[in-house]
């Protein structure tokens, strides 16, 4: 085996509230050794993909992205239940959920989705069925209404 997945496969320090320093040292070490302390250290925001990204760009964007959630993850599996509090998982809310504005236009794409949704031929009533459930799903995980009315509605066993 070699050095690089015998260090990805070594358990981080876990930080039970005392001691922070040393913790600190050796989560420090850890997240070098993991090619992770970047991403901590300088805190970079990911920018989005240009309208026509090259190759070598979409690989930086994949492992920019990729090196920043490996982070997040190592630091947040490395804090004990008795410190993991709310403010973490508000935290996690706020960076991954967005805004009101942006849950709200995800919310305008999906119903237009939704409203554009065709039964082709080839597909079952299952299928579109659980495609439409998918979509009101999606709708409802943003905290937005979605009656289940408008899914039966466009049922195709149901158009006159």
């Amino acid at each position: 085996m070699d050095i690089e997945n015998n260090v990805s496969q070594m358990s981080p320090p876990i930080f039970d509230g005392e001691n922070y320093q040393a913790w600190a040292v050796r989560m420090t070490v850890h997240l070098e050794a993991s090619d992770l302390w970047q991403a901590i250290d300088e805190d970079y925001e990911v920018t989005p993909l240009p309208a026509n990204p090259t190759m070598a760009q979409m690989k930086l964007h994949k492992e920019k992205t990729l090196r920043k959630s490996k982070a997040k993850a190592c630091m947040f599996s490395v804090v004990s239940s008795s410190i993991f509090t709310k403010d973490i998982w508000d935290y996690l809310k706020k960076e991954y959920q967005g805004n009101e504005r942006t849950r709200n236009m995800q919310t305008l794409n999906l119903i237009r989705e939704f409203e554009m949704m065709k039964m082709n031929e080839a597909e079952t009533i299952k299928e579109y069925s659980n495609t439409l459930l998918g979509i009101a799903n999606k709708i409802r995980l943003l905290d937005k209404d979605f009656p289940y009315d408008r899914i039966v509605k466009k049922n195709p066993c149901n158009l006159t």
